[in-house]
Formats: structure tokens, C-alpha cells, sequence
């Protein structure tokens, strides 16, 4: 069972990332919230690992935090929760205002998150409150990104991470374009992120 990979950041997108360690290019799907805080290609990355074991796939989760890890472990204790759902809430909301929202059962900012039922958030309310009120407190790591300057590409890869978090593309066409009035640069990690509080 891999629980932790460290080695040189093959390639990277919104959805997953590849490391090379030993010769061997690893795959792991990852949040929205990790992926800010990858390096660039080449550099060494360290992620905490979930294996998930199918009979027919072994797939790798990758979280640069073990607070990410832990919450993607409590959303999967949920029923009806797999992996890939949780992947999702995790890039849908920040790991902080997660929190906050589980501890307070908050049901209908987490219904808010693409993918989400009031079914599912209201389990999650319900199943995750007490847990997350206890590692509410926790301090978390400050991700960093660097800023450059709003092109095609950039536009293009911010709509297809929101597209690919359930949104539609004329909703996550509007909320960039707002967000491109209001700020003249931004990286694409800024960007989705203020797309996101305009969609959320």
C-alpha cells in the first residue's frame, strides 16, 4: 500500500499529477488545493498517498497536506461517497472552509459544491460535525502560486477545471469573465479560485 510518494514532478494538470521515483512515472489524481501548491515541472514533489485497490485498478490519491488527506479520508467514511467524489468536494472548497462547514452542518453550502446532492450533504453534515469540529483549530499551509498575465491558454484551462467540477461552460465562462474585469493578472491557480467564490 503506497502511502507516500516523493520524487521529480513529471507533469501536472488540474485533475492529476505524474512523479518520477525510481525510474517509474507515478500517477495520482488530485484536489484542486494540491495542485496549487505543486512546484513547477522537474522540481521534487512529496505527496501523502491514498491507494484505492479495485479489482480491475489500483488507483493513487495525492495530497500535498496531510490535512487534505485526513479530510479526504472523513468524506469517504461517508456512504455514498467514493473517491473520486471527494476528490471533487476537496477542489470544490477550500480545506479550511470545509471544515467550518461540516463543523457547523452546514448542509447547503456543502450542497452548493458540483456533484453534491442534499442527500450526500446532508450525511455529511451529519456523519462529519463532531470530527471536524475537533481539527477545526488546526493551522493550515498557505499555498503560493505565481502570478502571470490572463492569455487563452490560461482561460482555457480554467474553464475545463471548472467544467470538469461539474459546472456548466457558460457558468464558468461568466464567473471568469467577471473575474477578469476585476483583476487584470491572476495565475490560473487565483483564477479558478475566484471563479469558484463567484459560483459557489
Amino acid at each position: 500500500m503506497i502511502a507516500h510518494l516523493s520524487g521529480q514532478l513529471f507533469k501536472k494538470s488540474t485533475q492529476s499529477v505524474i512523479i518520477e521515483a525510481g525510474g517509474i512515472g507515478y500517477e495520482a489524481f488530485v484536489p484542486l488545493s494540491t495542485f496549487y501548491a505543486l512546484p513547477e515541472k522537474g522540481e521534487n514533489v512529496n505527496l501523502h498517498i491514498f491507494t484505492h485497490v479495485r479489482e480491475d485498478a489500483l488507483i493513487l490519491f495525492g495530497f500535498s497536506t496531510s490535512l487534505e488527506k485526513e479530510l479526504f479520508l472523513m468524506l469517504i467514511s461517508v456512504s455514498g461517497i467514493g473517491p473520486r467524489l471527494s476528490v471533487n468536494i476537496l477542489s470544490g472548497i477550500g480545506p479550511e472552509e470545509l471544515l467550518k462547514a461540516m463543523a457547523r452542518g452546514d448542509a447547503l453550502r456543502l450542497q452548493a459544491i458540483p456533484g453534491v446532492g442534499k442527500k450526500t450533504a446532508e450525511r455529511i453534515a451529519l456523519e462529519l460535525k463532531d470530527k471536524a469540529s475537533e481539527i477545526l483549530g488546526r493551522e493550515e499551509i498557505p499555498f503560493e502560486s505565481v502570478t502571470v498575465a490572463a492569455d487563452k491558454r490560461l482561460i482555457d484551462d480554467t474553464l475545463s477545471a471548472l467544467m470538469n467540477l461539474g459546472y456548466s461552460r457558460k457558468s464558468a465562462g461568466q464567473a471568469v469573465k467577471k473575474v477578469q474585469s476585476e483583476i487584470s493578472e491572476m495565475s490560473l491557480e487565483g483564477l479558478i479560485k475566484e471563479a469558484l467564490k463567484i459560483l459557489a
